[in-house]
């Protein structure tokens, strides 16, 4: 069975890795505020979803993962639908993801309605010749 529940301190693991590089005390504020959840299908997660407000009143899906296993199944749209209503329901009128553009995230993201805003080079992270090109796409609810 597929849910999506708010992350809490035991799932720190899951977040608070090399891979994911999250500092303790983000993932922390996150669970506090409840910005940062676990997706799960048969009770074993199976991804992750955490967002941040930019200027205090547009959510931004900061980081969405599904495991590659159970990608192309429908969860991702079933998780976005779910993020989307609950930011609906908490009164937000527009909402932001970014994704970089050689992902294939950008044609699932337009696919649930959200369109291009611009893009970036987010620079000082890797060397210039390694930096991607990271869009932003919104959507209003």
């Amino acid at each position: 069975m597929f849910s999506i529940i708010y992350a809490t301190m035991e799932d720190k693991p899951y977040f608070c890795n090399e891979w994911e590089n999250l500092p303790e005390s983000e993932y922390e504020s996150k669970v506090r505020d409840k910005r940062c959840y676990v997706i799960r299908f048969d009770d074993e997660p199976i991804g992750y979803m955490r967002y941040n407000l930019i200027s205090d009143f547009i959510p931004f899906l900061t980081c969405f993962y599904i495991a590659d296993p159970h990608k192309g199944k429908g969860f991702g749209k079933q998780a976005m639908s779910y993020w989307e209503d609950e930011m609906r329901s908490l009164g937000f009128k527009m909402i932001m993801i970014s994704t970089e553009v050689g992902e294939d995230s950008q044609h699932f993201y337009r696919k649930l309605g959200y369109k291009d805003m611009g893009s970036i080079v987010i620079g000082g992270i890797l060397p210039y010749e390694q930096q991607t090109l990271e869009m932003f796409m919104g959507k209003p609810l």
